[in-house]
């Protein structure tokens, strides 16, 4: 209706003017409520340039959502747990990823240092995601546990971690990828 208001939590009323019309046959048009309307325009703001992936763990327990670029940046790392696991990830601020379900169906494994946090499916034992030790404010995702259809090309890099320690000292970038 023309001269609605949307009220955000805590915000008070917020008069949308001469949008309101707009906002409301928005709304109608796509049958959504008001928060999730303005959920789908934050997130088209917040993370313009990314396409919203989806994917999971293979039985589908675990499924999640992340903000990422078409064009992905992969890992390879060949550490032992890595080339045991054939880990090839990239990495993506916490604030990008939301986990849909499962929550309560994932286990998690550590060794040495305990700070890469490795979270796998308590059923199928995939690992579509997991924190990585040099972006623990982060998440490392499996590419190959993306649904079809979102992703452009993949660009791998080899990782040395074998030598982790020097390999993310002497890397340019990738203590800066799970910064928003």
């Amino acid at each position: 209706p023309a001269g609605a208001k949307a009220e955000p939590p805590g915000s008070g009323v917020i008069d949308l003017g001469a949008q309101s019309g707009r906002w409301a046959a928005f709304q109608e048009r796509h049958r959504l409520s008001c928060e999730e309307a303005a959920r789908l325009l934050l997130d088209a703001y917040e993370y313009r340039g990314l396409v919203k992936h989806t994917g999971g763990c293979h039985c589908g327990a675990v499924r999640f959502e992340v903000w990422a670029s078409a064009d992905l940046h992969v890992f390879n790392c060949n550490c032992s747990i890595c080339t045991k696991k054939q880990n090839r990830h990239f990495i993506v601020p916490a604030s990008r990823f939301k986990l849909l379900k499962g929550a309560d169906n994932l286990t998690t494994y550590t060794f040495n240092t305990h700070r890469a946090q490795h979270t796998f499916c308590k059923t199928c034992g995939v690992q579509s995601f997991y924190t990585p030790r040099s972006n623990p404010d982060g998440y490392g995702i499996a590419p190959h546990c993306l649904d079809d259809g979102t992703v452009q090309t993949i660009i791998t890099e080899d990782i040395n971690g074998k030598e982790w320690e020097k390999a993310v000292r002497e890397h340019k970038t990738i203590r800066d990828m799970s910064k928003p």
